[in-house]
């Protein structure tokens, strides 16, 4: 139940570590279940002969899977309830993880990172909802427990760059060397959701969807024209991104940064995906319209484009930590655009929404880097697509206004 003037709020420290164990949930959802992906791909690509259009492909049906969850997401929150749809999704997600290390056909690895996509979508949407209701509790420190949620992607990455390496080392005996590796990931998969369900009562406590912040709420209709530039560069932000977490370990690998540095490098990116939660706290409380995901979008877009135009080391560095820094804040700022000018009962479909549209635009961004990367401008001229999508969506995003400013 949601505090009332007639009982204290929960603590802020106690917030804050519900909100990291959510958290875990979005480690599972993208920081694993998508992103370890990009360290496996070249493995996986010499092993399997894949070109650069197949080894995209896969990524575009794990997106093609993240739309259909995020479609499927409104009518699961109405009829199981967001901590319902959270649990279920990262234990599907964790065993889909695990089916991983058993295929090596094109058409069933296909079909694998479809239905991770789904349940990715699933948990991913959840628990921006239920992050954004416990910062019901404390509106002013909503900003931060937002970036707490969806920083914890950065672990994932994190325990993912350390875990892999170590994995493949240990596989090198096997057929298929990879296979161990997402075996080991899908376990830890495991180990992430039970402790998020181990919390369960004290999230249920404070996420409840009965409390009064949620009841008697009008029914207003929600005019989505009014948040088309909002939508338009957040399309484009997933147009841009996902091109850089497939493929940049491949171009390090290719521009000649060894598996030590290759491990530094994703390893500082994901730590700074957690260290974000603070950095932008401010900037999500702040700007009420689009001003905050334009800002991260053209931060993206420059440190997207530093590895296709220089193979230097400090410039490789920068640009993991630059990214980690902002992408995961920018999808932050959308559930802060949606909580600043919604109300609370119209949030799951806001929160959706951005998602589709995310969704839309990161189906198509693998396999058009990866057509790129097979011609004549190899890696480097896909990431100078993906960073062109990206400053096109910081220019959009910047004419979104307030919508209660329209």
């Amino acid at each position: 139940m949601f505090s009332s003037p007639l009982t204290l709020p929960p603590s802020l420290g106690r917030l804050i570590f519900l909100t990291a164990c959510l958290s875990l949930a979005a480690a599972v959802a993208l920081g694993i279940t998508r992103f370890a992906y990009g360290l496996l791909l070249p493995p996986m690509r010499q092993d399997l002969a894949w070109s650069y259009t197949l080894a995209g492909a896969m990524n575009t049906m794990n997106a093609l899977g993240y739309l259909v969850g995020a479609l499927l997401c409104p009518w699961a929150l109405r009829r199981l309830g967001a901590l319902t749809v959270l649990l279920a999704g990262a234990g599907l997600a964790t065993v889909f993880m695990a089916l991983t290390g058993f295929l090596t056909d094109s058409g069933w690895l296909f079909l694998q990172r479809f239905v991770a996509g789904v349940c990715s979508a699933s948990v991913f949407v959840a628990g921006g909802l239920l992050a954004a209701r416990l910062g019901l509790h404390r509106p002013a420190q909503s900003g931060l427990l937002l970036g707490i949620y969806y920083g914890g992607t950065g672990w994932g990455i994190a325990l993912s760059a350390l875990a892999v390496p170590a994995l493949l080392a240990l596989a090198q005996d096997l057929e298929h060397p990879w296979a161990l590796a997402w075996w080991g990931l899908g376990l830890m998969c495991l180990v992430l959701t039970s402790l998020v369900f181990m919390n369960v009562k004290s999230l249920r406590a404070l996420t409840s969807e009965r409390g009064p912040e949620l009841e008697n709420q009008p029914s207003l209709a929600v005019d989505w024209r009014a948040w088309r530039a909002a939508l338009l560069g957040y399309g484009l932000f997933g147009l841009g991104y996902i091109g850089y977490m497939t493929f940049v370990i491949a171009l390090l690998g290719e521009q000649g940064t060894g598996p030590v540095g290759i491990t530094f490098f994703y390893t500082a990116l994901g730590l700074s995906v957690v260290a974000s939660s603070r950095v932008w706290a401010g900037l999500l409380n702040h700007y009420k319209g689009g001003q905050a995901l334009a800002i991260l979008n053209a931060l993206l877009g420059l440190a997207t484009l530093l590895p296709a135009l220089t193979s230097a080391w400090p410039m490789l560095l920068l640009s993991g930590i630059l990214f980690g820094g902002v992408f995961l804040s920018l999808v932050a700022s959308t559930t802060a655009m949606v909580k600043h000018n919604l109300a609370p009962a119209q949030w799951a479909a806001g929160i959706s929404a951005f998602t589709v549209v995310f969704a839309a635009g990161q189906i198509m961004g693998p396999m058009v880097v990866g057509l790129i990367a097979d011609g004549p401008w190899g890696l480097s001229g896909g990431l100078v697509f993906s960073a062109a999508a990206l400053c096109l969506g910081a220019v959009a995003a910047a004419r979104q206004k307030p919508l209660q400013s329209l």
